[in-house]
């Protein structure tokens, strides 16, 4: 009320008065300025709380072992030192995105950061399972946490010897996920306790394919155990019908020659594409496995069950950006999808060894950030966020296999909406 009176009598009054009236509306402004600085100032610090940077190593002396990516750089991983009780402990995670299934789609790739070292941001952020605090990481924040980023193209299975000159492309992602684990062998990880093969997405994928081959890798003494987030990839049917992932699976592994590392005993009853599909080998993983997997997983809705060859007129543009969008319709399919995702994990055995957190979310990845990882308004499954899940099957304090009831059951999901 004072404020308005002031300003109504401000005219007629005498020049000090007015000038003490100024300055006592500027001062207000000011406060609220204030405030408006230091909310901003305290989201930032939020940001930068929940997430650093870490810098890029490039591993020179893989080149000579030719084990390089697509355009014959060096490979190059981010690596944030463990410290403490955790200093003999490794998370190995294995970034993601997507596969290059033949020579025009792997050029397309090759002068790109999923191609070439030479291409890469020098920094990564760290945040979720990879960060170094307690609050944020509770099981794994002292762990040497390590992030090897991607430029194969192939989850890092290939392993072709020649090199066309016309082309210049280099399938060499087995040799790059040896080289790598040699490396860190040297570093200290052959004095590990406990170890981690993770992964997102087709990095969740190479922490199947590969996780028995990381096992043998390391010391008898050595704890073992993979996680795969976002990688239990499906061979479905698109939305009209069609078989579109199989033939695109088994061409990645034709081009890459993925085969010397694909399960030998799969590879016995099937043909090595089909072996690249976690459900028809899963079952030979003597490993302890963990499966983080959301059943509407967004990258499969819009690759899997609707990539464009299948939806030629755009009709499921809107769903596949964001769940809300989807008709009745289109619903009832994802619904069906997910009796498929569902069905395909069948395989995947009930030991105690075995964890699995199928949310009812619509997303892609959910260990490498800090809103999903482990937050206040984080995803629950059976009221356990992801972080508990995962450290309690870890370190065996409890098992944990718990799949979702069907959207839009679940009100704790972070269903990602696209642009």
């Amino acid at each position: 009320m004072m404020n308005a009176y002031m300003a109504h009598r401000s005219l007629s009054l005498s020049v000090p008065l007015n000038f003490i009236t100024l300055i006592y509306i500027i001062s207000k402004a000011s406060e609220g300025m204030m405030r408006v600085c230091i909310i901003l100032v305290g989201l930032l610090s939020l940001l930068s709380i929940e997430a650093y940077d870490v810098g890029l190593t490039f591993l020179d002396s893989a080149v000579a072992q030719g084990a390089v990516c697509l355009d014959g750089s060096a490979p190059a991983y981010h690596m944030d030192k463990g410290f403490g009780a955790g200093i003999d402990n490794w998370l190995v995670f294995f970034e993601g995105g997507g596969w290059c299934n033949n020579v025009t789609n792997c050029l397309a790739r090759r002068d790109t950061r999923l191609g070439s070292s030479k291409k890469m941001l020098t920094t990564e952020t760290f945040s979720g399972m990879f960060h170094n605090k307690p609050k944020y990481n509770p099981d794994f924040y002292d762990w040497n946490r390590i992030k090897v980023r991607y430029c194969d193209g192939a989850s890092f299975t290939g392993d072709v010897e020649a090199v066309d000159p016309k082309t210049n492309l280099h399938f060499r992602g087995a040799r790059i996920f040896r080289a790598v684990i040699e490396d860190l062998l040297a570093k200290g990880m052959k004095n590990a306790k406990n170890a981690m093969l993770a992964g997102c997405s087709a990095g969740g994928l190479t922490s199947i394919l590969q996780c028995d081959n990381f096992r043998s890798l390391l010391p008898a003494t050595t704890k073992v155990k993979c996680l795969s987030d976002a990688g239990f990839f499906i061979n479905a049917k698109t939305v009209i019908g069609t078989s579109h992932i199989e033939g695109f699976y088994a061409d990645v592994v034709n081009t890459h020659g993925s085969a010397k590392v694909l399960s030998s005993e799969c590879m016995a009853k099937m043909s090595p594409g089909l072996c690249f599909f976690p459900q028809n080998m899963i079952q030979y993983i003597k490993t302890p496995i963990f499966l983080l997997n959301a059943a509407y997983d967004s990258w499969q809705v819009k690759n899997i069950l609707a990539p464009g060859v299948a939806d030629r007129k755009g009709t499921w543009r809107d769903c596949k950006l964001d769940i809300t969008k989807c008709s009745s319709a289109q619903l009832n399919i994802l619904q069906g999808y997910r009796q498929e995702f569902l069905k395909a994990l069948t395989g995947f055995d009930n030991s105690p060894s075995r964890g699995m957190f199928i949310n009812s979310c619509y997303s892609h990845c959910q260990t490498g950030i800090q809103e999903t990882w482990l937050r206040d308004d984080s995803p629950l499954l059976s009221n356990t966020t992801i972080a508990k899940a995962v450290g309690d099957w870890y370190y065996e304090r409890g098992t944990f296999q718990k799949i979702d009831c069907p959207y839009p059951c679940d009100k704790t999901c972070h269903n990602r909406v696209f642009e």
